[in-house]
């Protein structure tokens, strides 16, 4: 069944109000009738079975017949602190990422990024927006992760506190010490942790003095394995690797 996010003044009782823009959704694109099943999910991880009652041009009603978790929400919070990259592969990371399960993007200019927009245009924003809503109602997720402003990599590495566990993917690590990411989440045998931060830098990597600063401030330095993987790759590898080290890829 076909998958939309509302807000939660669309609901009514048991009945759900769909408005304009997916009224021509599900009505011209996917020629959804009366009478057909969709999901509804609130963006709170609460997904409903709605059976529409009304299809109109400028909106959509529908009968909440069953309400239930959504499975496809993660338990452990992702935070991927990516550089800016170009659109296609910074896009590539947003619906990719949202796919596998990390719950925050945090675009980050550093010093060997390529793209320096602090100040993002809004119809990019909105772009970006999309393609995360849209790649979450089609992995079912629970909940449509949040996309912070871009920041400075100093500001991001103050945001570091916020999480349990820090990582940072650095190519250095393979020269000095080896600390796989299994390594790094393993530190505390005693605890999981709930949140945590994964920062993964440009085309050419971070600058030593961007790692060092990391480290200051908590992050673990980790290497992704004996192949050096490109910038949107190792993106979304090392968010599967976390959530599969945390048990979050089992049904």
């Amino acid at each position: 069944m076909n998958r939309f996010f509302v807000s939660k003044d669309s609901f009514h009782g048991n009945k759900v109000l769909l408005g304009k823009d997916h009224a021509h959704q599900i009505r011209s694109v996917l020629r959804i009738s009366v009478g057909d099943h969709i999901v509804i999910l609130d963006n709170q991880g609460s997904e409903y079975d709605v059976v529409l009652t009304k299809i109109r041009h400028d909106e959509v009603v529908g009968e909440v017949t069953q309400k239930r978790q959504a499975a496809g929400e993660p338990s452990v919070q992702i935070a991927l602190f990516q550089s800016l990259l170009t659109r296609e592969k910074f896009e590539f990371v947003l619906q990719k990422g949202t796919e596998v399960g990390v719950s925050r993007f945090v675009p980050v200019i550093t010093q060997r990024t390529l793209v320096r927009e602090t100040a993002i245009k809004p119809e990019k924003l909105d772009r970006w927006q999309r393609i995360i809503t849209e790649a979450a109602e089609q992995s079912h997720r629970g909940r449509i992760p949040d996309l912070s402003p871009p920041v400075s990599f100093e500001m991001a590495i103050q945001k570091l506190s916020e999480f349990e566990r820090c990582l940072i993917a650095s190519e250095s690590a393979e020269v000095g010490q080896h600390v796989t990411l299994r390594q790094a989440l393993r530190t505390d045998k005693q605890t999981s942790p709930g949140t945590i931060a994964i920062l993964v830098g440009p085309e050419g990597g971070f600058t030593e003095q961007e790692v060092e600063l990391a480290k200051k401030n908590g992050a673990i330095p980790i290497t992704l394995g004996p192949r050096i993987l490109r910038t949107e790759t190792a993106a979304v590898v090392a968010a599967t690797l976390i959530l599969y080290e945390s048990g979050q890829m089992e049904r």
